[in-house]
């Protein structure tokens, strides 16, 4: 018999048995629903991660400020560090050639204004090479140049949320702002974060609310408080990223020794903060994988059982097609498509409802969710693998019946 006709008599099957067939795909259901809505929160979280990362820098170092611990008295004579500063980048630069280029940070809490309107944000005050090491770039206008770091220009970049903040729709270029107690102009608004940052891991800052400033500037001009230090970031870039922990290990070793071993800054390197976040990705996609496959070896079991069941039930339809001329293939494959087919409707009706929870997942618990179209071509490939695996005992049994036996059987 041809295939088509087979998968006709196949189909016939299971549209004279329809609520049989809606109870069998149940499992594959449930188990194509949590495949689909596991990876899109376990994709949704690695995008996430990622594009905060990004705004770090693989090939970057990160020594961040923090303060010293409080002496105890047996330590009233420890040596005394000033914290990070200008001279710290300076000195890295100098020894360390493995470093291409050092961007100094300066972060200062206060309000922002432009004419009647005042929000909070940050003013960063930095150089020039921001915009290389930590990828940001003006969406409009520009970034201040070296000489206006060294002639203490009061010129500034808006971050995009502060633009969009301070004058809406209007054009911000050229007006001037007020940044604690001085006014700036405006010479150029950054681009907007990444899609999918999202919440900020630690040591990830939300630029979108920044206030860029030289970094003379910031020195000069911005509140500090008593005991500051002068920075609170020193971003390097590594040239070769291959021997970034080495890099890395002599710059640590550099600022502790300019400091003379004040445990008053910390070493992040966000390269192995990937490395740490995928380990953990793939033992959360192995955990929720393992999950979502016991889901659908209970669908398989599920159909098996169904199926044997059938069988059972169509003994004389199985004779009786036997008699008039069908082969042993022919009803291995009736049955098996069958299986097959009420996997497949399983899958599809599984992964609209996958979906569908995915992005209620995403509205309700403010998780990210993002649905790769891998996982869908995998789950429809999963759905299939079960109603052939556990879908051929079934039509095996049937084939094998005696035609006789079976056109007798009660």
């Amino acid at each position: 018999m041809p295939l088509l006709q087979t998968a006709r008599v196949g189909v016939a099957g299971l549209a004279a048995h329809r609520l049989r067939a809606l109870l069998t795909t149940l499992g594959i259901v449930f188990g194509v629903a949590a495949v689909i809505a596991m990876l899109s929160i376990g994709e949704g979280a690695r995008r996430q991660v990622m594009a905060q990362f990004a705004l770090l820098g693989i090939d970057n170092l990160l020594v961040v400020d923090k303060p010293p611990p409080a002496p105890d008295d047996e330590e009233q004579g420890r040596p005394f560090s000033p914290g990070l500063t200008l001279a710290d980048a300076a000195a890295i630069r100098e020894v360390l050639p493995g470093v291409r280029r050092v961007v100094p940070l300066r972060i200062v809490e206060l309000d922002v204004q432009s004419g009647r309107k005042r929000v909070s944000a940050s003013a960063v005050g930095t150089t020039p090479d921001y915009v290389a090491v930590l990828r940001g770039r003006p969406a409009a206008g520009r970034f201040f140049t070296s000489s206006e770091v060294d002639s203490v220009s009061r010129v500034c970049v808006l971050g995009a949320g502060l633009a969009r903040e301070l004058f809406l729709l209007a054009d911000p270029l050229g007006e001037r702002v007020k940044i604690g107690r001085d006014w700036y102009d405006v010479i150029g608004v950054m681009a907007g974060p990444p899609a999918g940052a999202g919440d900020r891991l630690e040591d990830v800052r939300d630029t979108d609310r920044d206030a860029y400033v030289p970094v003379s500037c910031a020195l000069q001009r911005l509140p500090r408080k008593v005991g500051e230090s002068e920075l609170h970031r020193l971003v390097a870039q590594v040239g070769d990223t291959d021997r970034i922990l080495e890099t890395a290990a002599v710059l640590g070793a550099l600022v502790a020794r300019r400091h003379r071993g004040v445990d008053d800054h910390r070493l992040v390197i966000p390269q192995q903060l990937i490395r740490q976040q995928q380990s953990t990705q793939r033992i959360f996609s192995i955990v929720m994988g393992a999950i979502a496959g016991i889901s659908l070896l209970v669908g398989g079991i599920g159909i098996m059982n169904i199926m044997l069941a059938s069988v059972l039930e169509r003994t004389r339809e199985i004779g009786v097609r036997r008699a008039v001329g069908a082969t042993q293939r022919d009803v291995l494959l009736q049955f098996l498509l069958e299986a097959v087919g009420v996997s497949f409707l399983g899958g599809l009706i599984g992964v609209a409802f996958g979906i569908g929870l995915a992005q209620a997942v995403a509205r309700y618990a403010g998780w990210p969710v993002a649905v790769a179209p891998w996982s869908v071509l995998l789950a429809f490939g999963v759905s299939a693998a079960v109603g052939i695996v556990f879908g051929y005992y079934p039509a095996r049994r049937a084939a094998r019946m005696d035609p006789i036996d079976s056109i007798r059987y009660e």
